[in-house]
């Protein structure tokens, strides 16, 4: 009989323990393995610079401000992770016309760039999707809801 639980039936909470200890690295590596496209590999991208990537390819041109608040880190930080990427021709910063003091950043519209970065991207996507087509709204909430709040246990653990 497999120590493994089956994910249908009701399980421990240290069945789950257990059973996210050893998914969670596993998918981790995983994700850090997921090959860089040709066109992004010289640009030295980290995972931070993945998260930010998303939020524009799924969320569209965004501020700063925006995107710090969906990242969760500071103003400065993104501005300087825009700054970089800018630079190497991933986004594009324009002034908001309707107001110049506030930048707007977007995935360059460079055809080969958009490409790769979704190519980037698109994997992970795939499985989120496969995974979560399956579920009902309420429980894709649960997933989401489960991984953030362990994302914060994390965070607080001494």
């Amino acid at each position: 009989m497999s120590e493994e639980p089956d994910a249908g039936n009701r399980l421990t909470t240290e069945e789950a323990v257990r059973a996210m200890l050893v998914s969670l690295p596993r998918l981790v590596s995983r994700a850090k393995r997921a090959p860089v496209p040709e066109q992004l590999r010289s640009l030295r991208l980290a995972p931070r610079h993945l998260s930010l990537l998303s939020c524009l390819l799924f969320d569209g041109p965004t501020s700063v401000k925006d995107l710090a608040a969906r990242l969760e880190v500071a103003p400065t930080t993104v501005s300087l992770m825009v700054s970089d990427l800018q630079r190497q021709g991933v986004v594009e910063r324009h002034s908001d016309p309707g107001d110049r003091r506030r930048s707007i950043v977007s995935l360059s519209e460079d055809p080969g760039t958009r490409a790769a970065v979704d190519a980037w991207l698109a994997s992970g996507a795939r499985a989120w999707r496969k995974v979560f087509d399956d579920l009902s709204p309420q429980d894709r909430a649960t997933i989401v809801r489960a991984i953030q709040s362990y994302e914060e246990a994390v965070e607080e653990a001494p």
